[in-house]
């Protein structure tokens, strides 16, 4: 079953962000967009990559009122070792989600139950708390911020302008379609 147009079910954790360790819940997300960002874990290879990516790109998800969530199932405790240790990952402002139990993982159904790591799962999450977009990734493949930007300017355009949709590659400004009978066959 896809998890499309779902609640986030309700979680709690405890993340590194900005110095301190702080708690998240489901609660954190009402009233704004939220992509959650599963990686497998700390100090890798690809990983480090992707979270470079988006904090070289985070005011831009800032701008859209976008928080994010890293999250592997490492410990809080790592994730400090990983960002003092790492100039990479020193540069992240956003928190970095601890998932020790599994239990966020196994929720997002992202969990390697095997391996006890997560897949590279990106999960957009609009201000209702329900699930917009989902990306999965194989291991080895890394993902693009400014494809994920792109991705969530377009479904907060559709949840401000209901009746029209947007097409492949669409970008902001662009042209938009309004489905309705007049359009079968004429795209």
């Amino acid at each position: 079953m896809s998890l499309i147009n779902t609640e986030v079910k309700p979680f709690k954790a405890t993340a590194y962000h900005n110095g301190k360790f702080i708690d998240v819940t489901e609660a954190d997300l009402q009233g704004k967009w939220s992509v959650f960002f599963f990686y497998p874990a700390d100090f890798t290879f690809v990983c480090p990559t992707e979270l470079g990516d988006l904090a070289d790109n985070y005011a831009e998800f800032q701008k859209l009122g976008v928080e994010i969530y890293a999250v592997s199932t490492d410990t809080h405790f790592t994730h400090k070792a990983w960002h003092d240790s790492s100039e990479t990952i020193k540069k992240l402002q956003f928190p970095m989600v601890g998932d020790p139990t599994l239990a966020i993982s196994r929720n997002f159904e992202v969990l390697i139950e095997e391996a006890g790591l997560a897949e590279r799962g990106t999960f957009v999450v609009d201000p209702q708390g329900k699930i917009q977009i989902i990306e999965l990734n194989a291991g080895n493949i890394g993902r693009d911020a400014n494809e994920l930007l792109r991705k969530i300017k377009a479904a907060q355009y559709v949840a401000s302008h209901p009746g029209e949709v947007c097409p492949a590659k669409w970008k902001e400004g662009e042209g938009t379609l309004k489905p309705s009978l007049d359009l079968v066959g004429k795209i």
